[in-house]
Protein backbone atom coordinates (compact mmCIF):
# COMPACT_ATOMS: atom_id res chain seq x y z
CA UNK A 1 0.00 0.00 0.00
CA UNK A 2 1.74 3.17 -1.16
CA UNK A 3 -1.13 5.68 -1.05
CA UNK A 4 -1.98 5.57 -4.75
CA UNK A 5 -4.33 2.58 -4.69
CA UNK A 6 -7.39 4.68 -5.53
CA UNK A 7 -5.64 7.20 -7.78
CA UNK A 8 -6.21 6.67 -11.49
CA UNK A 9 -7.53 8.23 -14.69
CA UNK A 10 -9.77 6.79 -17.37
CA UNK A 11 -8.25 7.04 -20.85
CA UNK A 12 -9.35 5.21 -23.99
CA UNK A 13 -11.78 3.22 -21.84
CA UNK A 14 -8.99 1.94 -19.60
CA UNK A 15 -8.27 2.59 -15.95
CA UNK A 16 -4.65 3.79 -15.65
CA UNK A 17 -2.82 3.90 -12.31
CA UNK A 18 -0.92 6.91 -11.00
CA UNK A 19 2.74 6.53 -10.01
CA UNK A 20 5.42 8.62 -8.34
CA UNK A 21 8.45 10.46 -9.71
CA UNK A 22 12.19 9.99 -9.33
CA UNK A 23 12.04 13.16 -7.23
CA UNK A 24 9.70 11.46 -4.76
CA UNK A 25 11.96 8.41 -4.73
CA UNK A 26 14.98 10.55 -3.87
CA UNK A 27 13.10 12.54 -1.23
CA UNK A 28 11.81 9.36 0.42
CA UNK A 29 15.25 7.75 0.35
CA UNK A 30 16.75 10.92 1.84
CA UNK A 31 14.29 10.88 4.74
CA UNK A 32 14.94 7.20 5.36
CA UNK A 33 18.71 7.47 5.17
CA UNK A 34 18.91 10.50 7.48
CA UNK A 35 16.54 8.98 10.03
CA UNK A 36 18.49 5.73 10.14
CA UNK A 37 21.83 7.58 10.28
CA UNK A 38 20.79 9.73 13.23
CA UNK A 39 18.76 7.17 15.18
CA UNK A 40 20.85 4.07 14.67
CA UNK A 41 17.63 2.20 14.00
CA UNK A 42 16.38 0.49 10.86
CA UNK A 43 13.16 1.39 9.06
CA UNK A 44 11.37 -0.52 6.34
CA UNK A 45 9.38 2.43 4.99
CA UNK A 46 8.82 6.18 5.18
CA UNK A 47 5.91 8.50 4.52
CA UNK A 48 6.25 11.41 2.14
CA UNK A 49 3.97 14.39 1.52
CA UNK A 50 4.12 15.30 -2.18
CA UNK A 51 3.49 18.75 -3.72
CA UNK A 52 0.38 17.19 -5.31
CA UNK A 53 -1.08 16.82 -1.83
CA UNK A 54 -0.93 13.00 -1.93
CA UNK A 55 0.83 11.23 0.94
CA UNK A 56 2.96 8.29 -0.13
CA UNK A 57 4.20 5.33 1.87
CA UNK A 58 7.49 4.24 0.30
CA UNK A 59 9.37 1.01 1.04
CA UNK A 60 13.12 1.30 1.67
CA UNK A 61 15.45 -1.12 -0.12
CA UNK A 62 19.12 -2.14 -0.01
CA UNK A 63 19.98 -0.48 3.29
CA UNK A 64 23.73 -0.29 3.97
CA UNK A 65 25.59 1.27 6.89
CA UNK A 66 29.09 2.56 7.47
CA UNK A 67 30.83 4.25 10.34
CA UNK A 68 29.50 7.66 9.36
CA UNK A 69 26.84 7.04 6.73
CA UNK A 70 23.67 5.21 5.76
CA UNK A 71 22.49 4.50 2.23
CA UNK A 72 19.09 3.24 1.09
CA UNK A 73 16.91 3.23 -2.01
CA UNK A 74 13.31 3.68 -3.10
CA UNK A 75 12.02 1.86 -6.17
CA UNK A 76 10.35 3.96 -8.85
CA UNK A 77 6.75 3.07 -9.66
CA UNK A 78 5.49 4.94 -12.73
CA UNK A 79 2.02 3.45 -12.46
CA UNK A 80 0.66 2.77 -15.93
CA UNK A 81 2.76 5.48 -17.57
CA UNK A 82 5.24 4.19 -20.20
CA UNK A 83 8.24 5.55 -18.31
CA UNK A 84 11.80 4.40 -19.04
CA UNK A 85 12.69 4.81 -15.35
CA UNK A 86 9.93 2.51 -14.07
CA UNK A 87 11.27 -0.04 -11.58
CA UNK A 88 14.70 1.53 -11.06
CA UNK A 89 16.20 2.06 -7.62
CA UNK A 90 16.99 5.65 -6.62
CA UNK A 91 19.57 5.76 -3.82
CA UNK A 92 20.48 8.42 -1.31
CA UNK A 93 23.59 8.20 0.81
CA UNK A 94 23.46 10.36 3.94
CA UNK A 95 26.76 11.26 5.64
CA UNK A 96 27.59 13.32 8.70
CA UNK A 97 30.18 16.04 8.44
CA UNK A 98 31.31 18.80 10.74
CA UNK A 99 32.55 22.15 9.49
CA UNK A 100 32.34 25.71 10.76
CA UNK A 101 31.84 26.94 7.20
CA UNK A 102 29.37 24.51 5.73
CA UNK A 103 29.01 25.06 2.00
CA UNK A 104 25.41 25.90 1.16
CA UNK A 105 23.98 24.24 -1.97
CA UNK A 106 20.34 24.40 -0.94
CA UNK A 107 17.86 26.02 1.39
CA UNK A 108 19.34 24.55 4.58
CA UNK A 109 22.79 25.94 5.50
CA UNK A 110 24.10 22.61 6.80
CA UNK A 111 22.94 20.25 4.07
CA UNK A 112 24.92 19.61 0.91
CA UNK A 113 23.11 17.87 -1.93
CA UNK A 114 24.84 16.38 -4.95
CA UNK A 115 24.45 13.71 -7.59
CA UNK A 116 26.46 10.53 -7.81
CA UNK A 117 26.59 7.61 -10.24
CA UNK A 118 23.80 7.64 -12.82
CA UNK A 119 22.64 11.20 -12.11
CA UNK A 120 23.45 13.48 -15.03
CA UNK A 121 25.66 16.56 -15.00
CA UNK A 122 24.68 19.77 -16.76
CA UNK A 123 27.18 20.79 -19.46
CA UNK A 124 25.23 23.51 -21.30
CA UNK A 125 23.54 26.71 -20.08
CA UNK A 126 19.80 27.31 -20.23
CA UNK A 127 18.59 24.74 -17.71
CA UNK A 128 17.37 25.18 -14.14
CA UNK A 129 20.76 24.06 -12.86
CA UNK A 130 24.09 25.74 -13.52
CA UNK A 131 26.74 24.15 -15.71
CA UNK A 132 28.57 21.52 -13.65
CA UNK A 133 25.71 20.88 -11.25
CA UNK A 134 23.86 17.62 -10.86
CA UNK A 135 20.63 17.38 -12.87
CA UNK A 136 18.30 17.52 -9.88
CA UNK A 137 15.39 19.78 -10.78
CA UNK A 138 14.23 22.55 -8.41
CA UNK A 139 11.10 20.89 -6.98
CA UNK A 140 12.77 17.51 -6.26
CA UNK A 141 15.74 19.38 -4.81
CA UNK A 142 13.46 21.27 -2.43
CA UNK A 143 11.65 18.04 -1.51
CA UNK A 144 14.91 16.21 -0.74
CA UNK A 145 16.27 19.05 1.41
CA UNK A 146 12.96 19.43 3.25
CA UNK A 147 12.77 15.73 4.10
CA UNK A 148 16.38 15.67 5.28
CA UNK A 149 15.91 18.79 7.37
CA UNK A 150 12.74 17.47 9.01
CA UNK A 151 14.50 14.19 9.83
CA UNK A 152 17.45 16.07 11.33
CA UNK A 153 15.12 18.19 13.48
CA UNK A 154 13.32 15.04 14.62
CA UNK A 155 16.57 13.91 16.27
CA UNK A 156 17.78 17.41 17.26
CA UNK A 157 20.80 17.07 15.01
CA UNK A 158 22.62 20.35 14.34
CA UNK A 159 25.67 19.14 12.45
CA UNK A 160 26.15 18.94 8.72
CA UNK A 161 24.74 16.40 6.30
CA UNK A 162 25.92 15.46 2.85
CA UNK A 163 23.33 13.78 0.62
CA UNK A 164 24.34 12.00 -2.58
CA UNK A 165 21.64 10.83 -4.99
CA UNK A 166 22.61 7.98 -7.31
CA UNK A 167 20.88 5.75 -9.83
CA UNK A 168 22.99 2.72 -10.84
CA UNK A 169 21.03 2.22 -14.08
CA UNK A 170 20.86 5.93 -14.85
CA UNK A 171 23.62 6.27 -17.41
CA UNK A 172 22.17 3.56 -19.64
CA UNK A 173 18.57 4.78 -19.26
CA UNK A 174 19.59 8.37 -20.08
CA UNK A 175 20.44 7.29 -23.64
CA UNK A 176 16.69 6.80 -24.21
CA UNK A 177 15.77 10.26 -22.93
CA UNK A 178 16.15 13.90 -24.02
CA UNK A 179 19.17 14.33 -21.72
CA UNK A 180 21.96 13.93 -24.32
CA UNK A 181 20.22 16.55 -26.52
CA UNK A 182 20.06 18.91 -23.55
CA UNK A 183 23.73 18.49 -22.69
CA UNK A 184 23.01 16.49 -19.53
CA UNK A 185 25.68 13.79 -19.50
CA UNK A 186 26.33 10.71 -17.40
CA UNK A 187 22.82 9.87 -16.28
CA UNK A 188 19.19 10.76 -15.85
CA UNK A 189 17.63 13.85 -14.31
CA UNK A 190 15.81 13.73 -10.99
CA UNK A 191 12.42 15.08 -12.01
CA UNK A 192 8.87 15.83 -10.94
CA UNK A 193 6.99 19.06 -10.29
CA UNK A 194 4.18 17.39 -8.34
CA UNK A 195 5.89 14.26 -7.03
CA UNK A 196 3.25 12.18 -8.81
CA UNK A 197 3.27 10.60 -12.28
CA UNK A 198 0.01 10.98 -14.15
CA UNK A 199 -0.31 8.11 -16.63
CA UNK A 200 0.14 8.95 -20.31
CA UNK A 201 0.89 12.51 -19.26
CA UNK A 202 1.00 14.97 -22.15
CA UNK A 203 2.05 17.65 -19.71
CA UNK A 204 5.38 15.93 -19.06
CA UNK A 205 6.21 15.69 -22.76
CA UNK A 206 5.25 19.30 -23.43
CA UNK A 207 7.40 20.38 -20.50
CA UNK A 208 10.38 18.50 -21.98
CA UNK A 209 9.87 20.37 -25.27
CA UNK A 210 9.79 23.64 -23.32
CA UNK A 211 13.03 22.80 -21.51
CA UNK A 212 14.82 21.96 -24.75
CA UNK A 213 13.54 25.08 -26.50
CA UNK A 214 14.59 27.27 -23.59
CA UNK A 215 18.08 25.85 -23.71
CA UNK A 216 18.43 26.57 -27.43
CA UNK A 217 17.05 30.09 -26.91
CA UNK A 218 19.43 30.81 -24.03
CA UNK A 219 22.31 29.73 -26.25
CA UNK A 220 21.41 32.50 -28.70
CA UNK A 221 19.09 30.66 -31.09
CA UNK A 222 16.33 33.14 -31.87
CA UNK A 223 15.16 31.05 -34.81
CA UNK A 224 14.26 27.51 -33.82
CA UNK A 225 14.34 24.42 -36.05
CA UNK A 226 11.57 21.95 -35.18
CA UNK A 227 10.69 18.46 -36.43
CA UNK A 228 7.76 16.37 -35.22
CA UNK A 229 9.87 13.21 -35.07
CA UNK A 230 12.58 11.04 -36.58
CA UNK A 231 11.34 11.34 -40.17
CA UNK A 232 11.88 15.08 -40.08
CA UNK A 233 15.29 14.78 -38.45
CA UNK A 234 16.37 12.22 -41.07
CA UNK A 235 15.16 14.44 -43.91
CA UNK A 236 17.07 17.39 -42.47
CA UNK A 237 20.27 15.39 -42.25
CA UNK A 238 20.04 13.85 -45.71
CA UNK A 239 18.43 16.56 -47.86
CA UNK A 240 18.90 20.01 -46.34
CA UNK A 241 21.92 22.21 -45.73
CA UNK A 242 20.89 23.65 -42.37
CA UNK A 243 22.38 22.23 -39.13
CA UNK A 244 20.13 19.25 -38.45
CA UNK A 245 21.68 18.57 -35.03
CA UNK A 246 19.99 21.71 -33.67
CA UNK A 247 16.45 20.48 -34.29
CA UNK A 248 13.92 20.18 -31.49
CA UNK A 249 11.33 17.41 -31.66
CA UNK A 250 7.80 18.61 -30.95
CA UNK A 251 5.98 15.29 -31.40
CA UNK A 252 2.32 16.08 -32.11
CA UNK A 253 2.29 19.38 -30.20
CA UNK A 254 2.53 21.96 -32.98
CA UNK A 255 0.25 24.48 -31.30
CA UNK A 256 1.86 24.23 -27.88
CA UNK A 257 5.30 24.59 -29.45
CA UNK A 258 4.24 27.84 -31.12
CA UNK A 259 2.66 29.12 -27.89
CA UNK A 260 5.80 28.41 -25.86
CA UNK A 261 8.04 30.06 -28.44
CA UNK A 262 5.97 33.26 -28.40
CA UNK A 263 6.01 33.37 -24.61
CA UNK A 264 9.78 32.83 -24.59
CA UNK A 265 10.53 35.59 -27.11
CA UNK A 266 11.64 33.37 -29.99
CA UNK A 267 11.63 35.21 -33.33
CA UNK A 268 10.71 32.33 -35.61
CA UNK A 269 10.20 28.59 -36.06
CA UNK A 270 10.84 26.46 -39.12
CA UNK A 271 9.02 23.13 -39.07
CA UNK A 272 10.43 20.31 -41.20
CA UNK A 273 7.74 17.66 -41.31
CA UNK A 274 6.37 14.62 -43.11
CA UNK A 275 3.16 15.21 -45.07
CA UNK A 276 1.34 12.60 -42.98
CA UNK A 277 1.62 14.86 -39.93
CA UNK A 278 1.62 18.35 -41.34
CA UNK A 279 -1.20 18.06 -43.85
CA UNK A 280 -3.42 18.21 -40.77
CA UNK A 281 -2.09 21.68 -39.98
CA UNK A 282 -3.60 22.78 -43.31
CA UNK A 283 -6.97 22.20 -41.64
CA UNK A 284 -6.01 24.14 -38.51
CA UNK A 285 -5.35 20.96 -36.51
CA UNK A 286 -2.57 21.86 -34.06
CA UNK A 287 -2.33 18.51 -32.26
CA UNK A 288 -1.53 16.02 -35.01
CA UNK A 289 -2.10 12.83 -33.02
CA UNK A 290 -4.61 10.54 -34.71
CA UNK A 291 -6.64 10.30 -31.51
CA UNK A 292 -7.27 14.06 -31.65
CA UNK A 293 -8.15 14.46 -35.32
CA UNK A 294 -7.39 13.17 -38.78
CA UNK A 295 -8.72 14.89 -41.89
CA UNK A 296 -5.66 14.06 -44.01
CA UNK A 297 -7.56 12.78 -47.01
CA UNK A 298 -10.24 15.44 -46.68
CA UNK A 299 -7.63 18.20 -46.83
CA UNK A 300 -5.89 16.63 -49.81
CA UNK A 301 -9.23 16.05 -51.53
CA UNK A 302 -10.39 19.66 -51.06
CA UNK A 303 -7.01 20.98 -52.19
CA UNK A 304 -7.08 18.72 -55.25
CA UNK A 305 -10.49 20.04 -56.26
CA UNK A 306 -9.22 23.61 -55.91
CA UNK A 307 -6.27 22.61 -58.11
CA UNK A 308 -8.64 21.41 -60.84
CA UNK A 309 -9.02 17.77 -59.88
CA UNK A 310 -12.01 15.77 -61.08
CA UNK A 311 -14.71 14.11 -59.01
CA UNK A 312 -13.13 10.72 -59.69
CA UNK A 313 -9.73 12.02 -58.50
CA UNK A 314 -11.36 13.30 -55.32
CA UNK A 315 -13.08 9.96 -54.74
CA UNK A 316 -9.81 8.04 -55.11
CA UNK A 317 -8.05 10.35 -52.65
CA UNK A 318 -10.78 9.82 -50.06
CA UNK A 319 -10.43 6.06 -50.46
CA UNK A 320 -6.63 6.14 -49.96
CA UNK A 321 -5.28 4.63 -46.76
CA UNK A 322 -2.09 6.66 -46.52
CA UNK A 323 -0.89 10.05 -47.66
CA UNK A 324 1.61 8.41 -50.02
CA UNK A 325 -1.28 6.57 -51.70
CA UNK A 326 -3.11 9.88 -52.04
CA UNK A 327 0.01 11.52 -53.48
CA UNK A 328 0.20 8.74 -56.05
CA UNK A 329 -3.35 9.60 -57.11
CA UNK A 330 -2.46 13.28 -57.43
CA UNK A 331 0.62 12.46 -59.49
CA UNK A 332 -1.37 10.17 -61.76
CA UNK A 333 -3.89 12.96 -62.42
CA UNK A 334 -1.07 15.43 -63.03
CA UNK A 335 -1.94 17.87 -60.24
CA UNK A 336 0.49 16.95 -57.46
CA UNK A 337 2.49 20.19 -57.67
CA UNK A 338 -0.60 22.40 -57.86
CA UNK A 339 -2.30 20.61 -54.97
CA UNK A 340 0.77 20.87 -52.74
CA UNK A 341 1.01 24.61 -53.44
CA UNK A 342 -2.53 25.01 -52.10
CA UNK A 343 -1.73 22.84 -49.05
CA UNK A 344 1.31 25.04 -48.33
CA UNK A 345 -0.86 28.17 -48.47
CA UNK A 346 -3.23 26.67 -45.92
CA UNK A 347 -0.43 25.54 -43.62
CA UNK A 348 1.03 29.04 -43.65
CA UNK A 349 -2.39 30.55 -42.98
CA UNK A 350 -3.08 28.37 -39.93
CA UNK A 351 0.43 28.72 -38.50
CA UNK A 352 -0.01 32.50 -38.63
CA UNK A 353 -3.52 32.18 -37.24
CA UNK A 354 -2.23 30.29 -34.21
CA UNK A 355 0.49 32.86 -33.54
CA UNK A 356 -1.51 35.98 -34.48
CA UNK A 357 1.56 36.74 -36.63
CA UNK A 358 3.65 37.50 -33.54
CA UNK A 359 6.59 35.45 -34.84
CA UNK A 360 7.75 34.19 -38.24
CA UNK A 361 6.55 30.65 -38.92
CA UNK A 362 7.10 28.36 -41.84
CA UNK A 363 7.23 24.72 -42.90
CA UNK A 364 9.11 22.43 -45.26
CA UNK A 365 6.96 19.40 -46.07
CA UNK A 366 8.19 16.14 -47.60
CA UNK A 367 7.27 12.54 -48.28
CA UNK A 368 9.60 9.56 -47.89
CA UNK A 369 8.46 8.42 -51.35
CA UNK A 370 8.13 11.70 -53.26
CA UNK A 371 10.76 13.80 -51.48
CA UNK A 372 10.22 17.56 -51.14
CA UNK A 373 6.57 18.43 -51.66
CA UNK A 374 6.73 22.12 -50.95
CA UNK A 375 7.49 24.88 -48.48
CA UNK A 376 5.38 27.69 -47.14
CA UNK A 377 5.84 31.35 -48.01
CA UNK A 378 8.05 32.22 -45.03
CA UNK A 379 10.14 29.03 -45.02
CA UNK A 380 12.88 30.48 -47.25
CA UNK A 381 13.37 33.46 -44.92
CA UNK A 382 13.60 31.13 -41.92
CA UNK A 383 16.13 28.87 -43.63
CA UNK A 384 18.30 31.93 -44.31
CA UNK A 385 18.04 33.17 -40.72
CA UNK A 386 18.85 29.74 -39.27
CA UNK A 387 21.96 29.46 -41.47
CA UNK A 388 23.14 32.96 -40.48
CA UNK A 389 22.48 32.20 -36.84
CA UNK A 390 24.45 28.94 -37.04
CA UNK A 391 27.47 30.76 -38.49
CA UNK A 392 27.51 33.17 -35.55
CA UNK A 393 27.16 30.58 -32.78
Amino acid sequence: MNGLENKYIIKNNKRLRYGYTTGSCAAGAARGAVRMLLSGESFSEVTLNTPKGITLTLALHDITRGENYVSCAVQKDAGDDPDTTNGILVYVKAEKFFSENTENSGTHPQIILDGGIGVGRVTKPGLSQKVGEAAINPVPKAMILREAEEAAQEYNYEGGLKLTVSVPEGEEIAKKTFNPRLGILGGISILGTSGIVEPMSEKALIESIHVEMKQHFCQGENYILVTPGNYGADYLREHMTIPFENNIKCSNYVGETIDMAIDMGVKGILFVAHIGKFVKVAAGIMNTHSHCADGRMEVLCASAIRAGGTLECAREILEAGTTDEALAVLERYGILKETMAIVMEKIQFYLNHRSYKQIVLGAVVFSNVYGLLGQTRDAKKLITEIKKQSEKL
